[in-house]
């Protein structure tokens, strides 16, 4: 083995180290349970066979399609198929999924049909933006919740026999295929249960469903969007597609070429398809041909390990006006991250999906609306929380504005006074006469301890002075029915003195919903709480509040509960303040030391409602451990006697006064996050900053903390090191992949070029240790491709990120990607040695058995000179060759590389053999014809091979290198080839597992491009085996005696491999290291056809740099 000085042996332990305590933190971090608080769903399923017809016929036979029936009653199958008569809808599992986990969607959505819609509140509704196709005037047009639903959801699921379609091109293809042939069957049944019902003479004027909704788990919602755009399915057969956590952009990490080939023209097609069709000379033939089709992908957010957000994403693959992607931490009613999972059985989200499915239902036709901006702004509306999406204080929200001023009919109430229709509905309206005495306010901050039945007058001329010019409300008092908010032009002691051409606007119905954490528990009745947690928020700003005097806030009277007055829960506080005082930027190093001290992150009392921290890291890389606690809060003492007031802190009374503290964080990618327990909780969001695509705006985290004004609050921040290391793996994945076959390429590349300047091969881990060293070759190795990928992003248009950050977290991967390439050359080269060290020991123990290993000599001989043998010891590449183009080509590409990697293990296995044993086994003789001295030496049952003397000369013209020394560096040679084409190999193994689940049940060739990648990477393994070839002399007609170099080609592979890790796709990677053999076989032939024609400049460059 070769020796590595002292400073070289240090770099690469450290670095070995390194890496593996990372990826221990990282497994450890990835390894911990997580808490999802999602509820359980109950069913009681029945799965109901649905036969395929004859049409169907060319579909697999172990594949099935089944409809949900819900309930413990036994049914006849037969009737209830014929009886079908409501939406169908198509649950496609996804990776390993089964049919059956269409239970909790189905159960809900049966239990949603019977009870009837969502209880209707009054807070404001999400709408559709300028971008998706929103206008002013739009609000769902002819869209309101209603008593009970038009039409039950029929749920059909197709059972893919749990194969792992994430892992496999053909089976992602094959499920296609036969989703069509399910969407189709299921149209067709719905036709000849109404044709059984009218023969029978119980049918009934209903509309037949003429397209399917699909709703699709993980890769079963890429399936699901890869079957519209399939050539086989009929037109307009589904128009409705709903993905959960499904990846869009790409495979979590792409690894087969094929595969990643396959979402390329998948999502090419859809791009197509919003596109106008027009003839060759641009004149309209027809329009878009997915005009019709919304997509709606809902993400599992930072606690799904198995699909980023990003992928999730539906940019550049649908319009804004035809879907959107939402994160379940974002979700309405949900504010949930979950398990990869989880997200099927999660309680809440199953509610919501059902309820969102069962209100696209066109009372007319009792089928989904056809008009594709009324289901997106339903799906808008059910699904979008709507809580702004920025926090930036200083600029107006676009919402808001619309919802403000948007015009609408003039409606008037029972107190004759004119209000917009934003107001609370006359049902739940209670009397202004009805409210005690007014309470003026003379301080910027207002609270609201119980339902006292008053209404409160506040200033906003007055008050909102002094840049105070932002009015925020938080309370658990439910909009209309708890609390009202009026913007009042002027004063008046009655909403009856004003005359009818002065307006008062109600801006009660702008209130947003926002998750609150458990009501907090009475100890007796009578006692006092904890104050409780809000429940809605409202924000006005300046020119919301413009043209308007007073802001009036009146609370409803409080009920009576059985002569008693119910327990002090209610809570609300409003405040002008002004926003530019709550804001701080942290830097991303602050997080990472010990922690923030008291006195940088701290607020006293009169601080504003609305504290807005600006994050210049993304949470979503240092996900950052928030600890809130209260400081004071103005109560000086408890009241209580002194041995029972020793065992109250100052922060439990202070959570008598001040409300629980409340964050959203808003992140590019991932959207909206709620987080509602400060005193001790983990902000982190599901974005994917510094990254080749991801503009600028994604390196920052906004966070908007809600905390009660009256008390005065310390808090602390400190990121762990599990948490970093796991968030940094799951993120970056595909790019630490790459850079591993970069970082073979570029040690090839140092050994083609210590071959070329007349140095001895240097081993796989001295060629790493050398590319590591700073400044050369490390600029122009690890920085410099960096340079280039931003140059690219330019000259194409796409968004740049952070230049700071991007090169820090590029070249992080780079160093882990070194260091699991170092682990896998240490791991691969101590078991070559204690193989060679066993094979020698056991042959000379066999040289020492006397009559036994005679008797075993005897067989081998006598099998060495069966013809077979001889023609594979006389031709070890071409057999190889052969074999494994042909396993390749014809049964999987996976087995092919692992014939290669056979060979190559073979080989080195026996240079290192040959290595130990180096003064037995070799001798010289001369050529007959006084040619050239050979090295002739013994391969151990393969071949005998032979070097001209001219290569194995040293620095003197006189002196020969030694055996043992060759057969060393042939070793080096062959060990980074068996490197290389390990990761090759290791890239097709989730698809070759796949292939050996499918053996005996379907066969079918390989991919064509996946054959013939592999077949260059096979190539390149062949006619790069020996080192002779890291050099080659052709000669062309306008170019004679042209030198092509390995080394080069290896740099050029390497860079571009590099660029296609910044761009998360490793698969591309295949596509050089085949250019690279393909390259090789053609220079070979070249060169030798060169030497045919008998050219002088093609005699045999000699090479005495050896030793």
């Amino acid at each position: 083995m070769e020796v590595l000085g002292f400073k070289a042996k240090s770099k690469i332990a450290l670095l070995v180290v390194l890496v593996l305590s990372f990826g221990l933190a990282a497994l450890y971090g990835l390894l911990k349970p997580v808490s999802n608080g999602c509820n359980m769903t109950y069913m009681y399923p029945t799965y109901i066979p649905i036969q395929m017809t004859s049409s169907a016929a060319a579909a697999p036979a172990k594949y099935g399609l089944y409809l949900y029936h819900e309930g413990w009653k036994t049914i006849d199958f037969k009737e209830h198929v014929q009886k079908l008569s409501g939406i169908p809808v198509l649950f496609i599992p996804g990776n390993g999924g089964s049919y059956k986990q269409v239970r909790s969607l189905a159960a809900e959505s049966d239990r949603a049909y019977k009870v009837g819609p969502l209880e209707r509140t009054f807070y404001e509704e999400a709408r559709l933006t300028p971008e998706e196709g929103g206008e002013e005037d739009m609000d769902v047009a002819g869209f309101e919740l209603r008593n009970q639903y038009n039409s039950r959801l029929d749920w059909f699921a197709v059972d893919l026999e749990g194969e792992h379609s994430a892992m496999d091109s053909a089976v992602l293809e094959q499920h296609t295929q036969y989703v069509v042939r399910c969407i189709h069957r299921i149209l067709d049944q719905y036709e000849e249960s109404f044709k059984a019902r009218e023969k029978e003479g119980a049918a009934t004027s209903v509309t037949l469903p003429k397209s399917v909704i699909l709703v699709g788990h993980s890769m079963g919602g890429f399936v699901a969007r890869a079957a519209v755009v399939d050539p086989l399915l009929r037109k307009s057969a589904v128009e409705t597609i709903i993905t959960l956590s499904s990846p869009h952009q790409q495979p979590p990490v792409a690894l087969q070429p094929s595969y990643g080939h396959y979402f390329r023209h998948v999502n090419r097609e859809w791009r197509k398809g919003y596109e106008v069709q027009t003839t060759a000379a641009g004149h309209y033939l027809s329009g878009p041909a997915l005009s019709n089709v919304v997509v709606i992908s809902i993400s599992g957010g930072y606690n799904d390990y198995q699909v980023r957000t990003k992928y999730e994403s539906l940019d550049g693959i649908v319009p804004p006006t035809h879907g959107f992607m939402i994160s379940s931490t974002g979700m309405k009613n949900v504010w949930l991250s979950m398990e990869h999972q989880v997200i099927l059985w999660c309680n809440q989200l199953v509610i919501q999906v059902s309820h969102t499915l069962l209100s696209l239902t066109d009372s007319r036709t009792g089928q989904p609306f056809s008009d594709t901006q009324i289901r997106l702004a339903i799906f808008s509306r059910m699904l979008r929380s709507a809580i702004p999406q920025s926090f930036n204080w200083r600029k107006q929200s676009q919402l808001s504005q619309q919802s403000m001023h948007a015009p609408t009919r003039d409606v008037k109430d029972r107190t004759e006074s004119l209000y917009i229709p934003a107001a609370c509905p006359s049902n739940v309206h209670w009397s202004d006469d009805g409210l005690e005495r007014d309470l003026y306010i003379q301080t910027t901050t207002v609270t609201v301890l119980a339902m006292d039945g008053r209404r409160r007058w506040l200033d906003i001329q007055k008050l909102g002075s002094n840049g105070r010019s932002h009015f925020m409300f938080v309370t658990n008092l439910a909009p209309c029915s708890g609390v009202r908010l009026h913007l009042w032009p002027d004063k008046r002691n009655s909403t009856s003195d004003l005359p009818a051409c002065i307006r008062i606007h109600e801006v009660t119905s702008r209130m947003v919903l926002i998750p609150s954490g458990p009501a907090p528990r009475q100890i007796e009745p009578g006692s006092q709480t904890e104050q409780a947690p809000p429940s809605a928020i409202l924000r006005l700003g300046p020119k919301d509040m413009r043209g308007f005097r007073f802001l009036t806030i009146s609370v409803a009277p409080r009920p009576s509960i059985s002569g008693r007055p119910p327990p002090a829960v209610s809570m609300a506080v409003g405040q002008f303040f002004n926003p530019a005082k709550g804001e701080r930027e942290i830097s991303p190093w602050s997080p990472s030391l010990s922690g923030y001290s008291h006195k940088d992150l701290s607020w006293k009392e009169d601080h504003p409602l609305a504290l807005n921290l600006s994050f210049t890291s993304s949470l979503g890389l240092l996900p950052v451990k928030f600890s809130l606690k209260t400081a004071g809060c103005g109560i000086k003492s408890s009241g209580l006697p002194d041995e029972q007031a020793g065992d109250i802190d100052n922060s439990k009374l202070c959570k008598l006064r001040c409300f629980p503290p409340v964050a959203f964080a808003w992140d590019e990618t991932a959207g909206l996050h709620v987080f509602t327990d400060l005193y001790s909780d983990k902000i982190v969001v599901d974005s994917s900053p510094s990254l080749w695509s991801s503009p600028r705006s994604s390196e920052k985290t906004s966070v908007m903390l809600v905390v009660d004004p009256h008390c005065s609050y310390s808090s602390a921040m400190t990121v762990s090191v599990t948490a970093v290391a796991s968030r940094f793996l799951l993120v970056y994945t595909s790019q630490i992949i790459g850079f591993s076959i970069v970082v073979i390429f570029f040690a090839l590349m140092r050994q083609a070029c210590a071959w070329d300047r007349n140095l001895p091969i240097p081993s796989m881990l001295k060629a790493l240790e050398s590319n590591l060293r700073f400044p050369i070759p490390f600029i122009y190795l690890a920085i410099a491709p960096i340079g280039l990928s931003l140059l690219v992003g330019f000259w194409i248009s796409q968004p740049s990120p952070s230049f700071a950050s991007f090169t820090i977290v590029s070249v992080v991967c780079y160093f882990l990607a070194n260091g699991f390439i170092a682990i896998l050359i240490l791991t691969s080269q101590f078991a070559f040695y204690g193989a060679a060290l066993l094979h020698i020991f056991i042959k000379k123990r066999f040289q020492w058995g006397g009559k036994t290993s005679q008797w075993f000599v005897n067989i081998s001989s006598g099998f060495c000179s069966w013809k077979v043998v001889r023609v594979i010891r006389a031709n070890p590449l071409m057999v190889t060759a052969l074999a494994a183009i042909t396993l390749a080509c014809l049964v999987h590409p996976g087995l092919g590389l692992l014939v290669l990697l056979l060979s190559h293990a073979l080989c080195c296995h026996t240079a290192l053999c040959s290595h130990a044993r180096r003064h037995e086994l070799f001798d010289y003789k001369k050529d007959g014809n006084g040619g050239p001295d050979k090295l002739t030496f013994k391969r151990d049952g393969i071949s005998n091979q032979n070097f001209s003397s001219e290569d194995t000369c040293s620095n003197s013209p006189d002196s020969s290198k030694s055996f043992g020394e060759t057969q060393l560096e042939i070793f080096h040679h062959r060990h980074g080839l068996f490197i290389l084409h390990l990761v090759a190999t290791l890239m097709f193994g989730p698809s070759f597992v796949t292939w050996l689940e499918r053996i005996g049940t379907d066969h079918s060739f390989p991919w064509v491009l996946d054959s013939a990648l592999s077949t260059g990477v096979i190539l390149h393994g062949i006619f790069t085996s020996n080192p002779q070839f890291n050099s080659f002399l052709v000669s062309l007609p306008p170019i004679r005696n042209l030198e092509v170099r390995m080394h080069l080609l290896y740099l050029f592979a390497g860079y571009y491999s590099y660029l296609s890790s910044l761009a998360l796709a490793p698969y591309r990677e295949f596509y050089v290291m085949a250019a690279v053999g393909y390259t090789s076989i053609g220079l070979t032939l070249l060169q030798r056809w060169n030497k045919e024609k008998g050219d002088a400049h093609f005699v045999n460059r000699k090479h005495s740099h050896r030793h």
